[in-house]
């Protein structure tokens, strides 16, 4: 881990903004994009690169934006590393998010949300918040192979579950779907069934796959050699070096996917879920106007 001062901390524009108080990553996920060569990292990925100013700055962005949106977090890294114990610079950021009146969509895979209920809640409360979930791997001891170093699908699911309870709306990235690993029915099936259980909004899901390109795909393929030896020469007989890697049951799956969601009323188009995650209050812009 290492700290920098960041130039700035915000990005997009209008009523949505980005932001991410990390790079790198300490979950170990063998699928994870982001340490995609493209992204120009000039540290190791589990080198956590801290930008310790991010409160300072988003506390600077906010104070003199007349119209107000949600503010995203998590897209790149996930802000509920092991090191947001400590250093707490997504708690502040919430509570800075908060204080100006802004909304809060909050992307992660790890329970230790949870710790910020209270700011979660009342940013809900007094504007919008949105909490998105990664679930990929039902069966547990595959998920700790996945997703090695943070916590496992069910404690997810009961995190999403508290969630509902204090009517906090939610919305899952059910990707990746891994070929041959957990491209299977009753995967796909048991995580449908508990985001419908749990009262998901929305479930973002683009195809049953996962993306591979220079720096990522080394990584897995390392990580298939080592717990499931001969699945790398597979791959690289059916996808060769291709950056869309779909699964052989794609077609099935999203036929199970889309009737799932139609028939328990959950969003499952991408442009509809991103819109939902969004949204902001109208009350809000109609001050704005004066």
């Amino acid at each position: 881990m290492h700290f920098v001062e960041a130039k700035g901390i915000l990005n997009g524009r209008e009523s949505a903004f980005g932001m991410n108080l990390y790079r790198g990553c300490s979950h170990g996920c063998i699928y994870c994009d982001s340490r995609s060569a493209c992204y120009g990292f000039t540290h190791p990925f589990e080198d956590i690169e801290v930008k310790q100013n991010a409160p300072a700055l988003l506390e600077s962005a906010l104070r003199t934006r007349r119209r107000r949106g949600m503010i995203g977090t998590g897209s790149m890294s996930d802000p509920y590393m092991h090191c947001e114990e400590k250093l707490r610079l997504t708690r502040q950021c919430l509570g800075i998010i908060r204080k100006y009146g802004f909304g809060a969509s909050v992307l992660t895979k790890s329970d230790r949300i949870l710790r910020d209920l209270d700011l979660l809640e009342a940013i809900h409360r007094e504007s919008r918040c949105v909490v998105q979930m990664t679930l990929t791997t039902w069966d547990e001891a595959l998920c700790k192979i996945v997703e090695p170093k943070v916590c496992g699908t069910q404690k997810r699911i009961e995190t999403l579950r508290e969630m509902q309870r204090l009517g906090i709306p939610t919305v899952v990235w059910l990707t990746p779907i891994l070929p041959h690993l957990n491209d299977t029915e009753e995967n796909v099936r048991r995580i449908l069934e508990a985001c419908a259980e749990t009262g998901v909004r929305g479930i973002v899901c683009f195809n049953m796959g996962l993306t591979l390109r220079e720096g990522n795909r080394e990584y897995y393929y390392a990580a298939l050699d080592r717990h499931f030896p001969g699945l790398r020469e597979q791959y690289i007989r059916e996808y060769g070096s291709a950056y869309e890697v779909t699964s052989p049951r794609n077609r099935e799956l999203m036929k199970l996917f889309r009737t799932f969601c139609e028939e328990h009323r959950i969003l499952h188009e991408p442009e509809r879920c991103f819109a939902f995650i969004a949204e902001f209050p109208e009350k809000d812009r109609q001050m704005s106007l004066f």
